[in-house]
């Protein structure tokens, strides 16, 4: 029977052959009086016609005269689908019962369930589209008025075709036409399997006809003659329709209905109705104000229901509608009451195909109510946002679980990093729990958990955006040096969750105090060593320096305070009262512990954060000059000088001084500097030490001039105090930052003696400079013996400066040290064993010289100290391996200068080298094979007679030695033959190569060191390359030209 009727409306709805344009309205006739004539002679159609009839009896709205062709054709199609939705639904009603009357029976799981009546085919949904689209075209959009709708010119050609040859009556017909299509639509949709097929097409089109029937007061247009019960029905079938269809559907529909579209009659065009307008915008606010309304409009507006991406624009759009207030709205703070939970809700989806798109404007909602609706969003948005971190806080005395901390860092995180546009309401609110999210973010950094990192990006983002004084003023309060009422409460303290997380918990009284105040004064360093972690992370920011200079001038004040106050503290407590003596002691007490903190706070900016971080801009470091000049004055006494008169303090000044005087060097802002000015005025006439006040009286008259005056004494006072060149005055800075001063006041002093001993006519402080760095040296004057003699001064700069004139006489073949070379070198090897690495890097240094200039003499000695140890009578053997070390540093010095001459001097060296990598000490193996490494790769074609040794020794230490360090050794050995060797590596080690590569391939394979199977990976890289190379050798055009006999 549902065929039959399918059938008849085939019939009806069937193309013919032809123009359009020309048999349009023939093609409805013929179709019409085709399917009505076999109606009447099919017998296969009784069903069909009696069921017709019955659906023909009850509809008022039928019209059998009609001139009208159009909608005598719309006539048979709306009573053909009527026809099948009846039948479909009495059959549906019978299948039910029958369904619920048979007694249950076991199915296997391979059994289908019964089909239901009203499922439609592939082709039956084709034949009713092609009748609702008859429909809608011919008895529904024709009546629209215009800027109603999309109009059907737009749609397709069809539409616009439709469009000119309909015939539109007189109002009263167009109003009962339009009325009689929508509510047929609308009972075709009763049915489920019809529904589907009427609302996913021609829903937009159902929407306008039943507001233009509802709503239309004036105009053409206007059904005035239409009763008011027919109104309200429009208005309340409007209502459930908007209500039960999906909300995003409905949402796009009516943003295009508002919208409207250009109309082509007329070649004008022109947008929805006002009235229209209205209506679509009460309507789409009601669809806001509902539950989860915010995620349809962004459902409609992103995703068109579909699942779609969009671009950041349609979000911000979307985020400026959700916080613009709808004027039908009773209040904003209703409104915002109802809405802004709905926006913090959108920071919750886990569905990675809609979040990105709901955090988007969840984000940018949040900022714009903060930019333009600052009130509501603080109340509604940032209150609800912060509220966990907000439990957590001193007046606080309830638990806070770990979901809720969670969520709420995690929203946290979204907002900041999200949208990464700063504003000042957020920057405000967020200041507030900042110091809780600090201390979450010192607890994550003791343990393994998920939020270290949302933390400590919210922490970044906060002190990159807020203004530098409060960014200063939160520093203090998270390094405690300023107190503030929003920390955690005392009586509680976060906990590892079970999640991965942390939640905050009651604190177990400790009824041992001493364990209490180790607990406290170990949280507060490492809250301060948590700070220097996120000020190490602010790589381009100034606010580490910025924070380091206000520290240093707060402690020049205190410095300043207690000249000021050093009388006053001496009170006469005899005449207090015991609540005045604790008052005033608690005080001191206070003032002390503000201080400590303080030096504390600095002492570790300094050791943890390097000098170019702290010190970033040359302003900075004029700033740092003017704190340190304003302690040295604050600490000068009219009477005695310095008071503690520390050699350190006053050598820190000095280097001080010596780093504006390489500032002045180079092209400066001297506006900047002029503050300096004061201080040093003060000093060049107040300090004890000459040499300073002739420093400031100097640097002041450079600075005061703008550099027009600049005197010989300056740089000459300077090279005393081991001023920094220009090129290095960031290692100053670094000395100076750091107080590296511990005997610092020694090598002044030596190069005093050294300048004085000489008579005058010593070595130069220019001169020095080049002995150690440079390579044209000033000729020494003093005799060799008295450099020899200075070589075993027991201080340390003396000596080694002596090392190292000794070493530049040996590279330029003096001749006094060519007749005492012995002399040299037992004393080189006798510094060798110093502990302090000053004077045995430069006897390595010197030993390396006498090597390169003498190698037949001096490398037998060493290779003999290498393999046996220290030869002289006042070695100590209990350092014996460390001299080893030493010795075989030297070596390899010696090797990478050989040159062309390595293949002559090679030899032996690599004979001792592979003895000594059985050595039972492992540092010495490693040497060994590093020295190996170094000489073997400088041998070439020379190496080809002992390949198959090396390559014995290699595999071996591979395979069989215990310590990772050695075949680490062994592995970089076989890196730098290779690299060293080139494409000669195929010639020179065609022998043993596949048995490196095979012991090579078993470390990557086999070692459990990472370092080792790294050593490989390159040397696997290495020997790619070279077969490459080798296999596929590189295409060169050349031109040749051949003499032929």
């Amino acid at each position: 029977m549902t065929s039959a009727i399918i059938c008849a409306i085939n019939i009806l709805t069937r193309p013919l052959k032809g123009k359009w344009t020309e048999v349009l309205l023939a093609a409805l006739g013929a179709n019409r009086a085709h399917l009505l004539e076999q109606l009447q002679r099919e017998s296969n159609f009784e069903v069909v016609k009696r069921l017709r009839e019955e659906v023909k009896a009850t509809a008022d709205w039928f019209c059998a005269d009609t001139d009208d062709a159009t909608w005598a054709f719309v006539q048979e199609c709306l009573l053909l689908l009527l026809t099948l939705s009846r039948h479909l639904s009495d059959e549906l009603e019978r299948f039910q019962q029958d369904q619920s009357c048979l007694a249950p029976k076991r199915c296997t799981p391979e059994m289908a369930p019964p089909l239901a009546p009203d499922i439609l085919s592939i082709t039956q949904q084709k034949t009713i589209g092609a009748a609702l689209q008859f429909v809608v075209c011919l008895g529904l959009c024709p009546y629209l008025a215009p800027g109603v709708g999309v109009p059907l010119g737009r749609r397709s050609a069809f539409g616009a075709m439709v469009e000119k040859l309909v015939h539109v009556g007189p109002v009263s017909a167009m109003a009962r036409h339009l009325l009689t299509t929508t509510k047929v639509l609308l009972e075709l949709a009763e049915l489920s399997s019809l529904a589907t097929l009427v609302f996913t097409r021609y829903l937009g089109d159902i929407i306008a006809a039943i507001c233009q029937l509802g709503y239309i007061l004036s105009g053409r247009y206007c059904f005035n003659f239409l009763s008011a019960e027919e109104c309200q029905t429009c208005k309340e079938t409007l209502k459930t329709l908007l209500g039960k269809v999906y909300q995003p559907i409905v949402i796009k529909e009516l943003l295009i209905l508002q919208g409207g579209a250009k109309q082509s009659s007329s070649g004008c065009s022109s947008r929805a109705p006002a009235w229209l307008r209205r209506l679509c915008g009460q309507l789409l606010s009601e669809r806001l104000m509902q539950p989860n309304g915010v995620q349809a409009v962004i459902r409609a507006i992103l995703e068109g229901g579909t699942g779609g991406e969009s671009d950041w624009r349609k979000c911000d759009a979307v985020a400026k509608i959700l916080i613009a207030c709808p004027q039908q709205s009773a209040s904003a703070d209703a409104y915002f009451r109802h809405i802004c939970p709905q926006i913090l809700e959108l920071l919750h989806f886990k569905d990675k195909l809609t979040s990105r798109q709901f955090q988007l404007v969840a984000t940018r909602a949040v900022l714009f109510m903060v930019q333009e609706r600052s009130s509501f969003a603080e109340k509604y948005l940032l209150s609800p946002l912060l509220a966990a971190l907000h439990r957590c806080e001193c007046d606080s005395q309830t638990p806070v679980e770990e979901s809720e901390l969670t969520q709420c860092v995690e929203d946290v995180y979204k907002v900041c990093m999200v949208e990464n546009t700063p504003s000042a309401s957020l920057l405000r609110a967020l200041e507030d729990v900042l110091p809780v999210i600090f201390t979450l973010f010192c607890f994550t950094k003791k343990n393994v958990s998920h939020l270290r990192a949302p933390c400590q990006e919210i922490l970044l983002w906060y002190l990159t955006h807020a203004e530098m004084s409060a960014a200063l003023s939160m520093l203090r309060q998270l390094s405690d040096l300023q107190r503030g009422n929003n920390q955690v409460a005392a009586n509680f303290h976060f906990t590892a969750g079970s999640e991965g997380g942390a939640r905050l918990s009651s604190r177990e009284s400790c009824s041992d105090e001493d364990d209490e105040m180790y607990e406290r004064l170990s949280g507060d360093q490492w809250r301060v060593e948590c700070l220097m972690h996120l000020l190490a992370e602010l790589k381009d920011c100034d606010l580490p320096g910025d924070f380091f200079l206000d520290l240093l001038q707060e402690l020049t004040s205190w410095a300043v305070a207690d000249e000021e106050t050093k009388d006053e503290e001496e009170v006469d407590m005899s005449a207090m009262t015991l609540l005045e003596v604790e008052q005033q002691l608690l005080g001191r007490a206070e003032k002390q512990a503000q201080r400590l903190a303080l030096l504390h706070v600095l002492a570790t900016m300094v050791e943890s954060l390097q000098h170019t971080h702290l010190l970033r801009k040359t302003t900075q470091v004029v700033d740092f000059m003017m704190s340190l000049l304003q302690r040295a004055c604050a600490g000068l006494d009219q009477t005695t000088g310095l008071n503690a008169g520390s050699a350190v303090e006053s050598q820190t000044l000095r280097m001080g001084m010596g780093l504006v005087s390489a500032l002045l060097s180079e092209p400066q802002d001297y506006l900047s500097m002029s503050k300096l000015l004061p201080p040093l005025e003060i000093l060049s006439q107040q300090h004890p030490d000459v040499i300073i006040q002739e420093l400031a009286s100097n640097l002041r008259a450079v600075i005061a001039t703008h550099g027009a005056y600049r005197p010989d004494s300056s740089s000459e006072a300077i090279s005393v105090t081991d001023a920094p060149s220009p090129r290095n005055h960031k290692t100053a800075v670094k000395n100076v930052v750091k107080g590296e001063s511990n005997d610092s006041h020694k090598p002044a002093q030596s190069h005093e003696r050294l300048t004085a001993s000489s008579g005058g006519s010593g070595i130069s402080p220019g001169c020095e400079g080049q002995i150690s760095g440079s390579s044209d040296s000033c000729p020494p004057s003093k005799p060799i013996s008295d450099w020899l003699l200075e070589a075993c001064d027991p201080d340390v700069p003396t000596r080694a400066y002596a090392l190292r004139v000794l070493t530049r006489m040996v590279q330029h073949r003096n001749p006094e040290a060519i007749q005492a070379q012995e002399k040299i070198l037992t004393l080189f090897l006798e510094n060798l064993e110093h502990v302090d690495s000053f004077i045995y890097l430069s006897a390595i240094q010197g030993l390396a010289a006498l090597a390169d200039s003498y190698p037949d003499k001096i490398l037998e000695r060493l290779l003999k100290d290498f393999q046996h140890g220290p030869s002289l009578l006042s070695s100590n053997k209990e350092r014996s391996v460390e001299t080893r070390l030493k010795v075989g540093e030297v070596l390899m010095r010696t090797s990478r200068a050989m040159g062309e001459l390595a293949p002559h001097l090679g030899h032996p060296l690599v004979g001792i080298f592979l003895r000594e990598s059985r050595d039972p000490d492992q540092s010495i193996r490693a040497s060994s094979l590093s020295n190996l490494g170094e000489i073997c790769q400088r041998l070439e074609y020379s190496l080809g007679s002992l390949a198959q040794e090396i390559s014995s020794c290699l595999t071996s230490l591979i395979k069989t030695e215990k310590e990772a360090e050695v075949r680490r050794a062994a592995v970089h050995v076989i890196a730098s033959l290779l690299r060293g060797l080139g494409d000669k590596s195929t010639q020179v080690l065609s022998d043993v190569l596949l048995d490196l590569y095979r012991a090579l391939k078993w470390v990557v394979n086999s070692d459990l060191d990472e370092v080792s199977v790294l050593h490989a990976h390159l040397a696997l890289e290495e020997l790619d390359d070279i077969m490459r190379r080798f296999i596929f050798p590189e295409q060169k055009l050349e031109k040749k030209i051949v003499v032929l006999p």
